[in-house]
């Protein structure tokens, strides 16, 4: 159905993802089934494209681009704790509309809505529960399915078209083997078959004779009053009534048909003719007399001129009819698939003019003078041509993209990030969400240095499930609510690996400088540090107020990996240190920078001692309690 079905203002319907998280979506691939087959990694061409019939997710999310419809934001569940908060900040689907919206954009409250608990983020709005309408007068939308029994599910505007007749049978298969020339001999010797002993004896059930009368009724009297098989009339309702009664019927039928024909295959396979399925239509006297023929019966023949002999039962009147042209047999159904599309075409390597000439500089050329300008000036030259437009995705112009302080990241602003694959990003003091941060960080395998101060743990905990393998640098500033457990799961080894893969290093084993200012650490968190992040060459642990003496001796102990490996050292502001860890920094022969400033309990005096003596050489101070040393 069309989105204009589905009344004014519709939305259009966003395909859903896997969750990830079910138990189907964490299980393996069988490996037998048509899908796996068609993997390569089993051996197949890999033409599909699709996942394996075991691993089809029971709880599909919205995919990460969607917005919200009347704001224009993505979901924000993750930015808060309580429930009444989580539910207005996240974004749900109405089955009957299928809008997107925030429930506190509606500012209608939550009771007013009916959420539906077996989908995540889908429910029936506020808006269509208070205009009356429900999911069956919107037909087939997201989490819906049709019902075949005609009683749940089953409306007048559902997309059921609503027929007098019933449709025809389809036709039974065609035998391998060759067909006889007439009717097989009643008197051939040899013991008589299973079917035909049992069929000789039976006789038209009631079930049959109902059912030919609901059938005569369909197709005969659409419009007198109804009639039971066994009463009298009654008088005629009202017609959505009457339609809704037809529709029932009709579905009651349709669930017999495939029962009819199945019999009708088997009773012809049992004898030596191909038969023909018949329709209520070839056989108008069967059907007023409320009679059926018995489809197993042995004197079901099929001869050479077109006729049938049908006995319903024992002593009954031998019936016959011209039978019809059987249809023609239906083309195999080949299965559907979705193919992906092609991959771009490769940019081009010159500048078509109007003309229908080249220009003459080449592309690397005018990378080169694109190298040069600023992002603003990039968005400005790829609005002048297509050629231009694609030459200025080239990655080597945006080695770094600034996102800092931006309210909201929407989709096409990620998208646009994933496209220009800078190895610099900064991120801090915005409202990214971690499904927003997951997927960026699981597409930008380059990334070398990630800015992520001042966001939320929420968000910030997505860094324990992605993979950064060229990460140097990490900035993990003022972020509210880290302690010593949060930082545990960015510094310990992923917990699944993938079967065969024994990966023991810590996901911080490449990081160069770490920025931890602001955060409520304590000495476990630093023994954490020196064993999962050994090549650190800048530390950042300004303003840290559980920092102290104890924590210079674990960084400048014989042990500690970070002895010879320290260059930068920033303790400003931690409140614990005293003169006694002073001398402790001389173990360090490759320290170049020293920030003690807004210590309160270390003395200009012991500080200015240190710089004279300093290891291997002496420190220059530019400011109070800052060393630095010439490199």
């Amino acid at each position: 159905m069309s989105s204009s079905s589905r009344g004014p203002g519709a939305g259009a319907r966003r395909r859903r993802t896997r969750c990830r998280r079910c138990r189907a979506c964490v299980r393996t691939e069988c490996g037998d089934c048509h899908f796996c087959r068609d993997m390569k990694k089993f051996g197949g061409p890999g033409r599909m494209k699709q996942s394996c019939l075991l691993r089809q997710c029971t709880a599909p999310v919205l995919p990460h681009t969607a917005v919200c419809l009347l704001c224009g934001e993505a979901g924000k569940e993750d930015t808060v704790e309580g429930e009444e908060e989580k539910f207005g900040l996240s974004l749900m689907e109405c089955t009957i509309c299928n809008e997107i919206v925030h429930p506190g954009c509606l500012k209608m409250g939550k009771a007013e809505g009916v959420i539906n608990a077996e989908i995540p983020n889908c429910w029936e709005c506020p808006r269509c529960t208070q205009e009356g309408r429900t999911s069956k007068d919107s037909g087939e939308g997201p989490g819906r399915r049709r019902a075949d029994n005609g009683e749940e599910g089953a409306s007048l505007g559902s997309g059921w078209k609503l027929t007098e007749e019933p449709p025809l049978p389809p036709p039974p298969p065609r035998r391998k083997g060759p067909l006889s020339a007439g009717p097989p001999p009643e008197d051939m010797p040899g013991p008589p078959k299973r079917k035909e002993r049992e069929a000789g004896n039976e006789t038209p059930t009631p079930r049959k004779k109902v059912k030919g009368v609901r059938e005569r009724h369909l197709k005969k009297k659409p419009k007198p009053p109804l009639a039971s098989a066994d009463g009298p009339a009654v008088p005629s309702p009202s017609p959505q009534r009457e339609k809704l009664e037809r529709f029932k019927r009709m579905c009651q039928l349709l669930e017999r048909v495939p029962d009819t024909s199945s019999s009708s295959s088997d009773s012809d396979s049992d004898s030596d003719s191909s038969g023909t399925s018949l329709s209520e239509d070839e056989a108008p006297g069967e059907a007023r007399n409320g009679r059926r023929p018995a489809r197993g019966s042995s004197g079901e023949k099929e001869n050479r001129g077109g006729r049938r002999a049908v006995r319903p039962g024992s002593g009954g009147p031998l019936l016959s009819w011209p039978l019809g042209p059987a249809p023609p047999p239906r083309p195999p159904q080949l299965e559907r698939h979705v193919v992906r599309p092609p991959p771009r075409s490769p940019e081009p390597d010159t500048l078509p003019l109007a003309a229908g000439s080249d220009h003459p500089l080449p592309r690397a050329a005018w990378l080169r003078v694109f190298q040069h300008l600023s992002p603003r000036e990039l968005c400005v030259c790829m609005r002048v041509c297509r050629t231009w437009s694609r030459w200025c995705y080239d990655k080597r112009l945006w080695p770094r993209m600034d996102l800092s302080r931006r309210k909201s990241l929407t989709p096409p602003m990620l998208s646009g990030v994933v496209r220009r694959q800078p190895r610099a990003l900064d991120l801090s003091w915005t409202g990214v969400s971690k499904k927003q941060l997951m997927w960026l960080l699981n597409r930008l395998q380059g990334l070398q240095e990630l800015v992520l101060s001042g966001c939320s743990w929420l968000s910030v905990s997505a860094l324990g499930s992605a993979p950064l393998p060229a990460l140097r640098l990490l900035d993990l500033r003022w972020i509210e609510d880290v302690k010593d457990s949060q930082l545990r799961e960015l510094l310990l080894p992923p917990p699944d690996t993938k079967p065969g893969q024994t990966e023991s290093r810590g996901r911080l084993q490449g990081v160069a400088e770490l920025r931890l200012a602001g955060l409520e650490l304590t000495d476990a968190s630093l023994r954490l540090l020196l064993r999962h992040a050994p090549q650190l060459s800048a530390l950042d642990l300004s303003h840290c107020a559980h920092v102290g003496d104890p924590s210079v001796h674990l960084l400048t102990a014989p042990t500690s990996p970070l002895r010879e490996t320290l260059v930068h050292l920033n303790l400003a502001g931690c409140h614990r240190l005293t003169d006694h860890c002073l001398p402790l920094f001389r173990r360090c022969p490759r320290l170049r920078r020293l920030d003690l400033r807004s210590c309160r309990q270390l003395s200009p005096e012991a500080c200015a001692r240190l710089a004279a003596a300093g290891p291997p050489g002496p420190f220059h101070c530019p400011e109070e309690k800052l060393l630095l040393k010439d490199s």
